[in-house]
């Protein structure tokens, strides 16, 4: 990992990345994409070591509080992290502002900062999400070789809702021929519901790929499942897209499943959902 001071921490949709880069090694990982314009190694991880300070500065100069995003380019629970505290002290600046946060990440180290997430939801609100992909364990190692396996997150977001904090999973990317099984989705559907989940993120059960990102992706393919490259050129050439030949199927068993338990799964349905802020209407707290 390497330090930077950032000139800025915010995004004028109050989002927020506090590193760049990753050391998870996730073989579909759409962050390595060359159109985000990464100078450095993807997993020479840049740490914006003032985005404490940025952040403070930035939730004081605002008319008003708002969810406060987070993990939607690089995770910010990384291994490093739990050395450094930077999330950590994001989220005690944020309490101390009355904002709220969305998290996004796949690490049960969001697990550390429990006591925060709690404070947050108790004066705001606080939203968890995590990214489900493969129920099986051996698999999961696989394509996502170096943080916790999805068992461990379904424990994470048990441990949320215990808490009372809502939780959201992006069960993405349906990688073709390798999760996108009736198999996998009732597994991780099972999680999603034995967890309490108030909603599910699909995307339409594809992987997106694109230059730097495909390329990562390929050679993975190469190491992991021999010749399974060949079939991804001949079935989708170099296209941004490449949906699961089963999606109509999955899609079809998703909307079932959720719509009997009152789970949202409609993609704007379930960002909206993830963006409301609580406001005052008179003297009662709502959300809008």
């Amino acid at each position: 990992m390497h330090f930077v001071d950032a000139k800025g921490i915010l995004s004028p949709k109050n989002g927020m990345n506090i590193y760049r880069g990753c050391t998870h090694g996730c073989i579909y990982c759409d962050s390595r994409s060359e159109c985000y314009g990464f100078t450095h190694d993807f997993e020479d991880v840049q740490v914006k070591r003032n985005a404490p300070e940025l952040l403070d500065d930035a939730l004081r100069r605002k008319r008003r509080p708002a969810m406060i995003a987070t993990g939607s380019m690089c995770n910010p629970y990384q291994p490093c992290e739990a050395e450094l505290g930077i999330m950590r002290r994001c989220l005690e600046i944020i309490l101390r502002h009355r904002f709220g946060v969305a998290v996004h990440t796949k690490s049960d180290l969001v697990l550390r900062d429990l006591d925060l997430l709690c404070a947050i939801n108790e004066r705001t609100r606080c939203v968890v999400q995590m990214t489900l992909t493969t129920y099986d364990e051996e698999l999961c190692r696989k394509i996502e070789p170096r943080v916790c396996t999805t068992k461990k997150r379904y424990e994470v977001l048990k441990t949320l809702a215990s808490h009372g904090i809502p939780t959201v999973v992006w069960m993405t990317p349906a990688l073709p021929f390798i999760n996108d099984t009736e198999e996998n989705l009732r597994g991780l559907l099972h999680y999603c519901f034995d967890a309490g989940v108030a909603a599910i993120l699909t995307f339409g059960f594809c992987v997106t790929l694109r230059r730097g990102d495909r390329e990562y992706f390929y050679a993975a393919l190469d190491r992991l499942f021999p010749g399974l490259k060949k079939r991804y050129i001949a079935t989708y050439g170099n296209s941004y897209v490449c949906p699961s030949p089963n999606s109509d199927k999955l899609y079809a068993i998703l909307k079932r499943e959720c719509e009997v338990r009152g789970i949202l799964y409609n993609t704007d349905a379930v960002f909206r959902f993830i963006g409301e802020f609580p406001s005052v209407d008179d003297g009662q707290i709502t959300l809008f």
